[in-house]
């Protein structure tokens, strides 16, 4: 009897050693995965200086089309390269102009099944997968160290002894009372940097909006009042005339639109379009100008000033170019001017010790699940979504590449052209 005894405890100890060694690597490949999950992640950084881009640029036989419609949507053309789907090279993407089908589907009853099922596409998401991770191995570490230190249960609901036994050998953990008490502060911080960067798309947007209405009423003015006191009105000389006024009025808007553009994505359509549309000289002029938005503006004043047409109906329209001139003023304003640094820094500083120490105090809270194991599932989801808070503040801060400007540009060149077509004052008597 003592024999079977020992026997039977010697089986139960080797069943243990087995059921531990299966549990610690299962542990360990829940690692590996981690690990490799992260190194498929974007590395363009939520709160990185320098991001290092997934993939080298690509050619320009690789790159997507440029597009000028109202609406643009995320790339559907299977070769197009992986850096435009997330990122810098996904900002392009988001120029989007609605018309009434698009609000219809916005206010869809299915929006939100359909937000649900685009969870995994997300390029907001996706920006932040590096940050998440990190707070996510930092809930690894935490629940496989008190396992290793304090004991643990194994698959079958036994409760085992701490594989790590000393005094340095402790359970650790923060209380949560810390976070509950930091909590509203770090609220504040993510509204106001949310708010603000908001507020600055919502200006330069308005900005554009007051473009397009004062390019309209520049075109309707002078096509209205064009000559005066009775002198003959050449038709052909009159079409001249405002041909060139709705040309300027277009080259300052393109013109505006390349300034706040970056050069890689725009110079060459620039170039393009400006030789097409304009003389060999004007076109020379604004391209090679240091300034290319006021030189463009001066050639509209000297388009708006050749006008036969009364002084004071010249000065009301001449009143649109001051306006441009705020516009384009208070645009440069937004691009070189972002949220102060300080601020930008501190909040995603905070945010992110926060996070990285949030397993330690969430570790008690989920004593319920097995082996704590609840509280990894927990901080990845609490970490994307205030990191994705964060990261929307950070997109909606330069608000540029996010506007669809060239679609702004090709509507008020279309409006212009036909506004300046209709019969005008001189051509009516």
């Amino acid at each position: 009897r003592h024999v079977l005894l020992c026997s039977n405890s010697r089986r139960l100890v080797g069943e243990t050693i087995i059921l531990n060694y299966i549990y610690i690597t299962m542990l360990f490949r829940c690692m590996a995965a981690l690990a490799v999950l992260a190194a498929a992640a974007p590395t363009c950084e939520a709160f990185s200086t320098n991001p290092t881009p997934l993939a080298t640029k690509p050619s320009s036989t690789q790159r997507m089309p440029k597009k000028s419609a109202l609406f643009m949507g995320p790339p559907t053309d299977p070769s197009a390269p992986a850096t435009d789907l997330y990122g810098e090279g996904s900002r392009k993407y988001r120029r989007t102009v609605y018309t009434h089908d698009q609000w219809v589907k916005h206010r869809s009853p299915d929006r939100f099944v359909n937000n649900l099922s685009t969870l995994f596409n997300s390029g907001i998401y996706k920006n932040v997968g590096k940050e998440v991770f990190a707070t996510t191995s930092v809930a690894v570490f935490v629940c496989a160290w008190n396992m290793l230190v304090g004991g643990y249960q194994d698959l079958a609901g036994v409760t085992h002894d701490p594989i790590i036994q000393g005094e340095w050998a402790k359970v650790i953990g923060l209380p949560l009372q810390a976070f509950t008490t930091l909590s509203p502060s770090l609220g504040l911080l993510l509204a106001f940097r949310t708010n603000n960067s908001y507020k600055r798309w919502d200006e330069a947007r308005k900005f554009w909006g007051l473009n397009i209405n004062h390019t309209r009423d520049l075109n309707r003015m002078a096509t209205a009042w064009y000559g005066h006191d009775g002198i003959p009105v050449d038709p052909a000389l009159r079409a001249e005339h405002l041909r060139q006024v709705s040309l300027m009025t277009w080259a300052f808007v393109r013109s505006m639109k390349r300034h706040l553009s970056p050069p890689d994505e725009d110079e060459e359509d620039y170039i393009a379009e400006m030789k097409s549309r304009l003389t060999p000289e004007q076109a020379d002029a604004i391209i090679s100008a240091a300034h290319r938005p006021n030189r463009a503006l001066y050639d509209l004043s000297v388009a708006i000033d050749r006008l036969p047409m009364h002084f004071m109906r010249k000065n009301e329209i001449n009143k649109n170019l001051s306006i441009f001139e705020d516009t384009l003023g208070g645009s440069e304003r937004l691009l070189s001017s972002p949220v102060p640094l300080f601020y930008s820094r501190h909040t995603a500083r905070f945010l992110s010790t926060w996070l990285l120490l949030l397993p330690f105090a969430l570790y008690g809270q989920f004593g319920d699940s097995w082996n704590h194991t609840a509280m990894i599932p927990a901080t990845a989801f609490i970490s994307v979504s205030l990191f994705g808070i964060e990261e929307l503040a950070t997109q909606l801060e330069e608000p540029f590449t996010i506007l669809p400007m060239q679609g702004f540009c090709d509507k008020i060149g279309a409006n212009c052209d036909e506004i300046v077509g209709w019969r005008g004052q001189g051509l009516d008597e």
